[in-house]
């Protein structure tokens, strides 16, 4: 038993985030926990447009999907910019997209820091301009999506858990692990697995279970905001603040803020929602 607890808290330093490597080109772990999450999602989605009456096609989920991909992206990148790091990145606006510091002879970095919640706002306002595009229903569409997306984004923070980033704050629970990448050395909490488990599969399972039984368009967009914005605000309480940015508010970071206004918002939909349905 001792062995495997030694062997546990010591994983994450023999985990290496690179899969493969040919000459200068690396593949990481953590890209293809991307690709792995987006093909989970799509899966799912055509499962559900062969199980269920959507009411879409399968062609026009495949042209939104190409949305959903830059969208995820796009926006990944530039919400980590503004609301994790923006001082640097305006000294250093061409790391903003280019994987190279041009200010120690052209050295390659890549892409450092990806934001979830700017990646929710980039693929909400796509929807939203998919959907007047298409003239299709933006509630009908966040539904279909909702429920799945848990489950893909459960391989983002695997990824994260292979690079040994956003580990946990210092602890001394027995499941507590070593991450090469603390400076300190100490005994952390695993918050990316936390997260795996409550963010991803867990309400995964919730939002999966209840996807027949909601029949008001929009509310089981708002369930994910609200279930996701909890789940995340209070494992945040698990996991060690940016290192840039500390603690934005007493005992709050910058994860808890924006979760707390996603909460905020699923609330609000989840309201309107329900009293547009109780006129009709």
């Amino acid at each position: 038993m001792n062995e495997f607890v030694s062997w546990w808290k010591h994983l994450p330093e023999h985990l290496s985030p690179v899969f493969f490597k040919i000459g200068v080109i690396e593949v990481h772990y953590y890209g293809l926990m991307y690709l792995l999450a987006f093909l989970t999602v799509y899966a799912l989605v055509l499962f559900r447009l062969k199980t269920e009456n959507t009411g879409f096609r399968k062609d026009v989920i495949e042209n939104y999907f190409f949305w959903l991909v830059f969208a995820v992206i796009i926006g990944g990148r530039l919400g980590y910019v503004l609301f994790y790091n923006l001082p640097y990145y305006l000294k250093h606006p061409w790391e903003t997209i280019l994987p190279f510091d041009i200010g120690n002879g052209f050295q390659y970095t890549g892409l450092y820091g990806m934001s979830y919640h700017g990646a929710l706002i980039a693929i909400i306002i796509a929807t939203v301009v998919f959907c007047r595009r298409h003239k299709l229903d933006f509630w009908l569409l966040s539904d279909l999506l909702s429920p799945v997306v848990p489950l893909g984004y459960t391989f983002g923070r695997i990824g994260n858990f292979i690079n040994g980033e956003l580990y946990g704050r210092v602890t001394s629970v027995t499941w507590g692990m070593y991450f090469p990448l603390d400076p300190t050395g100490q005994l952390r909490h695993p918050s990316q697995l936390y997260e795996a488990l409550f963010e991803g599969v867990l309400l995964f399972i919730i939002l999966w279970s209840l996807r027949k039984k909601i029949r008001i368009s929009g509310c089981l967009f708002s369930l994910y905001l609200i279930g996701y914005g909890a789940i995340r605000f209070l494992l945040e309480f698990f996991r060690q603040p940016d290192r840039q940015l500390g603690f934005i508010f007493g005992p709050f970071t910058m994860g808890q803020i924006l979760c707390l206004a996603m909460i905020l918002s699923g609330l609000a939909i989840l309201l309107a929602r329900l009293s547009i349905s109780s006129r009709h």
